[in-house]
């Protein structure tokens, strides 16, 4: 993780208890038919993406929630809104950037993603939320090694 921490003693909540998906049972599924994706599919995706500062995961410290996900399946449209933990938070492009690649890996191609800051959490909100939502900003991102690395940290599974 990274030293100089921003917000060394985050307040750190209880995860929620996941949810068992119904009708998904070996006989319930057409394997050609599309899958419906919702608010809880998408929040099942990035709940363990770990913290680029600290130990927990974005859920534990309430960066996000199942709330702040909005899924329009008819139009293949997500929506994540996220919270950092304090309002000049130096991490909020990486952790943004971090929610954008699992949903990159995660969804079907045909789902356009946006990625945002909560209103009035972030000093740089605006110029946050444009850089997460920019394409050939991302893309340029990708290619940075460091970068990459720091996001496939955040991504790596927890066996915790």
């Amino acid at each position: 993780m990274v030293s100089g921490l921003i917000n060394a003693n985050p307040t750190v909540y209880e995860k929620k208890e996941r949810r068992a998906r119904t009708g998904t049972g070996p006989g319930d599924v057409d394997e050609y038919a599309v899958e419906v994706i919702d608010q809880l599919e998408i929040f099942d995706h990035i709940r363990d993406i770990k913290d680029p500062e600290h130990p927990y995961s974005l859920e534990e410290l309430k960066v996000i929630s199942e709330e702040a996900v909005e899924v329009n399946d008819e139009n293949s449209h997500v929506r994540v809104t996220f919270t950092p933990t304090v309002e000049h938070c130096s991490m909020a492009t990486v952790i943004g950037l971090c929610l954008r690649v699992k949903l990159m890996r995660s969804l079907p191609s045909r789902y356009k993603v946006d990625i945002r800051v909560a209103p009035g959490t972030h000093a740089t909100e605006a110029a946050v939320n444009k850089q997460l939502n920019d394409k050939e900003r991302v893309a340029a991102a990708l290619e940075n090694p460091n970068l990459v690395d720091m996001v496939d940290e955040c991504l790596a599974p927890s066996y915790a």
